[in-house]
């Protein structure tokens, strides 16, 4: 009758069918924590230029247009419906706008017209990704 084989005696392809050893866990954490210290950086930064990204209003191809309370892009003069913003808005100022703030520099119906505008905005527009990244979850 022959011996169980100790762990240091086996073929590697059996020890491999068990469970990890000790330096194989430890390895396998250092690889691990040393992802999670790359990807850190990596989201701070995607977060900031998310933040720092600009929504124009209405988009450069538009600009001159009016935007109707509906967010509607309407001929400029349009009755009820207010200029376009001078200068883009940051997606920081964006967001602050989306969680009940205000749009700088904007009156209450015409922040919710901007804001409207901003909510229809559609792939291949001016603004859109911007708007699309502030959308995601962190």
């Amino acid at each position: 009758m022959s011996e169980p084989l100790s762990p240091q005696q086996q073929p590697e392809s059996e020890l491999s069918l068990g469970a990890p050893s000790r330096r194989q866990l430890l390895m396998g954490g250092a690889v691990a924590a040393s992802a999670i210290v790359s990807i850190r950086p990596a989201l701070a930064n995607t977060a900031a230029s998310v933040l720092n990204c600009t929504i124009p209003v209405p988009d450069q191809g538009r600009s001159g247009n009016y935007i109707a309370p509906s967010g509607q892009v309407v001929p400029a003069g349009t009755q009820g419906a207010f200029p376009g913003a001078g200068q883009p808005f940051t997606g920081e100022q964006v967001k602050r706008a989306l969680g009940g703030g205000r749009l700088p520099g904007t009156a209450y119906d015409q922040n919710r017209a901007y804001l409207n505008y901003i909510r229809r905005l559609q792939s291949g527009t001016s603004g859109f990704t911007c708007y699309a990244s502030l959308q995601m979850p962190r």
